[in-house]
């Protein structure tokens, strides 16, 4: 059986790259927000022309 060592606590990340890495993660996740509402607004308008979606058929 071999004899694992346990981790060791790594240094402290600085204030100013969590910082950094938190701006880079809004940032994306602000274009992916942007991205989403300008599609939903272009279907609730019928202006899309990426976006298909079928309509429900009456007869069945």
């Amino acid at each position: 059986m071999r004899n694992f060592i346990m981790a060791a606590p790594k240094k402290r990340t600085s204030r100013s790259k969590k910082r950094i890495r938190k701006n880079i993660w809004k940032r994306k996740t602000y274009w992916i927000a942007l991205k989403a509402f300008s599609l939903a607004k272009a279907i609730s308008t019928g202006e899309s022309k990426s976006f298909f979606f079928g309509t429900p058929n009456k007869n069945k």
